[in-house]
């Protein structure tokens, strides 16, 4: 079931997604390479919970840690580790804040030093992917042209789009209704309505589309050829008059 947002609840969740965005610019701040990706979520716990909230992906489901974070050719659910980040490396880091019973949830892939132009292209590509999908976005858009949009700027670049994982409604629960593919047909899907709150999130491969799902942890989905991908999400409020990105 969809939910549509009171202007109450929409203030709450802007507060869960501010802290969202300050742990990223955080994280940004001082990732590094020699870093574990076990210390990078360390930052995300400290910061999330310094800002009076809950890193809601701990214990999720079972989910041990606070953060997702995933390296070059993990495309999502990086259960933190021992692995050291390396020079050259693309790390996105996936986090959701609670706080008074709402949530926000973003991602960011970062560069770790001396990046080659290839990964670095797959980051900014998969990032301009998020701002196609929202051009003209409002009330009464039908919902996959969101994903018709990712598609279509990803392919036009050389690369693929994850088919096996979705973006989502996102509220008082971390997921809702609807799902929200990063492929489509255009003018299908519901319309969007005024007071929802989706997160859009392009998972972009530099190869194929296919990943693998980790038999060993249960969570980490990797490429099924090894080529690095990225991930760029934001929270979104959808409007009669256009989308406000709550987690910028």
């Amino acid at each position: 079931m969809i939910k549509i947002k009171t202007e109450k609840e929409i203030e709450l969740m802007r507060e869960s997604c501010r802290i969202v965005k300050e742990t990223l610019d955080f994280v940004g701040r001082n990732i590094h390479a020699g870093m574990t990706t076990k210390e990078v979520d360390a930052l995300v716990y400290k910061y999330i919970t310094s800002c009076g909230a809950y890193p809601s992906e701990l214990g999720y489901e079972g989910y041990p840690a606070s953060s997702c974070v995933s390296v070059n050719e993990v495309v999502v659910h990086g259960v933190p580790s021992d692995r050291v980040i390396l020079d050259g490396d693309i790390v996105s880091v996936d986090i959701t804040a609670e706080k008074n019973g709402y949530h926000g949830d973003a991602c960011r892939t970062f560069l770790i030093g001396n990046v080659s132009e290839q990964k670095r292209r797959l980051v900014k590509v998969t990032e301009e992917c998020f701002f196609k999908a929202i051009e003209g976005l409002q009330a009464g858009v039908p919902l996959f042209d969101i994903g018709h949009r990712v598609q279509t700027h990803a392919e036009a670049n050389g690369y693929s789009v994850v088919r096996a994982l979705t973006g989502h409604g996102i509220g008082s629960e971390m997921h809702e209704d609807p799902a929200v593919p990063n492929y489509g047909k255009a003018g299908t899907g519901m319309r969007l309505k005024s007071g929802m709150t989706i997160c859009i999130e392009p998972m972009i491969n530099m190869g194929t589309y296919k990943v693998n799902f980790s038999r060993e942890d249960g969570w980490t989905v990797t490429t099924a050829d090894g080529l690095p991908a990225a991930h760029y999400e934001n929270t979104v409020l959808i409007k009669d008059d256009g989308v406000e990105i709550l987690t910028l």
